[in-house]
């Protein structure tokens, strides 16, 4: 029983993303597609007849899927963890039927 405790136990590294680290993330992500999508402006500029039409499509997309991908959070499944030196839930009891009292024979 001791062991089958100690098989899994907490970690720091399974604690979930603060929000302030979250949203650091998203905006590190949002950031670097806007700059992405500079770089397309200026290589439009740059390249010649139609292959502008490459970046003028990076730079009209991808604003829509850099809020997109900014947006979503992380969400982490939280297992069942067995809490150490914790007293055993006692176990639960079926109710009891009322019994009818036939009354006085």
């Amino acid at each position: 029983m001791v062991r089958a405790m100690r098989a899994r136990t907490a970690s720091i590294t399974d604690l979930p993303m603060s929000p302030d680290e979250e949203r650091q993330r998203r905006f590190r992500t949002y950031l670097w597609m806007m700059v992405v999508r500079v770089l397309c402006l200026v290589v439009f500029f740059i390249v010649p007849d139609w292959w502008k039409l490459v970046p003028a499509l990076g730079a009209i997309f991808i604003p829509y899927f850099a809020v997109v991908m900014a947006s979503q959070t992380v969400h982490h499944d939280v297992e069942h963890r067995e809490v150490p030196n914790a007293l055993p839930a006692s176990p639960t009891q079926r109710p009891v039927p009322p019994t009818v009292d036939p009354g006085p024979r």
